[in-house]
């Protein structure tokens, strides 16, 4: 049987012994020594699989660990094992942590038959860390982690490799969870590091929750880009562009060459194409400039007009949103933040062409 085969079975025990095991040793027949030996280990040799190992701390006297494992004669792997129904994020593994530093081992298991957490110590050395390097869930996992379970058979255990791994998922971990806290709400300092490489102005307070939205929709469109890239090597072949559908470009004359788009144009363009970014593809939201005023156009298609910039005028600015009709509105705003205020307008009419 093969490894993941192995691992098929460890998922059958540990959901039988969910609803059976209720013990510490219930634990250890029914799902821990079942997987001490799916990674290779020979759980009848207690020169190899030590139980109740005893290592003395300072004053602690007679302390066990649960499990000890040798390879090539030394102690490489420490296991404490709770029952199937105490939840490891409360356990108290005090002895495991005291122990790691008194032995050979390099790698500590904290174990519940429902999950397995991977201890090192690569913060301290010879100091385990309080934080697990690799959780695996054996009700809930997939084939990534299981390809990272495998590591720790004895027949390719390399203690060196697995801490590079370990010190590697770590840091990967880390810039995973602070990139999707981006995703999900980009923080000031973010905001302003974007903002430098596209805002040549200061950024002032204003500006950066000018800039958020925007940001925000970028971060959504290269994720969506991303996706996209990932399916298209999927199947083989380009996904079909959106084409426009009844495109009038004669209806407009075409932007002559003093046609000069503002800094504020773009900047309302960013915040417009922000606030539909979750109703409509953001690729398929463009911008027309010309004389009289500037255009955002769905599909670069003048029938299908989201909003219109007039921006001309020395002393007012103003905004026009379309309703199911096509009939215009202005609004007039004091300033470019003033453009979410008609976002239930945007929505529903980029709704329209969704």
């Amino acid at each position: 049987m093969d490894f993941a085969g192995k691992v098929a079975e460890l998922v059958k025990r540990s959901k039988h012994a969910t609803q059976h095991a209720i013990t510490e040793e219930a634990t250890k027949t029914a799902v821990v020594l079942p997987f001490i030996q799916a990674l290779g280990f020979d759980v009848f040799n207690i020169e190899e699989v030590i139980p109740e190992f005893i290592a003395d701390v300072g004053i602690k006297k007679g302390e066990k660990i649960d499990f000890a494992i040798k390879i090539g004669g030394k102690i490489q792997i420490l296991v404490e094992v709770k029952p199937i129904s105490t939840a490891l994020g409360s356990a108290q593994y005090s002895q495991l942590f005291r122990y790691f530093g008194t032995t050979d081992a390099k790698l500590a298991i904290l174990i519940n038959g429902r999950e397995v957490w991977f201890f090192s110590d690569i913060d301290e050395k010879n100091k385990m860390d309080k934080k697990p390097f690799f959780v695996f869930d054996f009700q809930n996992h997939d084939e990534r982690q299981i390809e990272e379970l495998a590591r720790f058979q004895k027949s390719i255990f390399d203690v060196d490799a697995i801490l590079d791994a370990a010190s590697n998922m770590r840091y990967v971990k880390a810039a995973s969870a602070m990139i999707s806290s981006q995703l999900a709400a980009p923080d000031d300092d973010f905001v302003r590091y974007v903002g430098k490489q596209i805002y040549d102005g200061s950024l002032t307070k204003a500006v950066v929750e000018m800039l958020r939205p925007a940001i925000q929709a970028a971060l959504d469109e290269v994720v969506r880009n991303r996706i996209q890239e990932r399916l298209n090597v999927t199947f083989g072949k380009e996904q079909p562009s959106v084409e426009p559908t009844d495109r009038k470009a004669a209806e407009e004359p075409a932007s002559s060459s003093d046609v000069v788009t503002t800094e504020d144009e773009q900047m309302a363009f960013m915040i417009s194409r922000a606030i539909v970014a979750k109703v409509i593809d953001v690729k398929r939201i463009v911008l027309r400039d010309a004389k009289s005023y500037c255009s955002v156009l769905i599909d670069d298609n003048n029938r299908r007009p989201l909003c219109r910039f007039y921006f001309n005028a020395k002393s007012v600015k103003s905004v026009g949103v379309f309703d199911a009709e096509k009939n215009e509105t202005r609004h007039n705003i004091s300033d470019l933040s003033d453009i979410y205020q008609l976002s239930a307008n945007l929505e529903a009419t980029a709704k329209q062409y969704a």
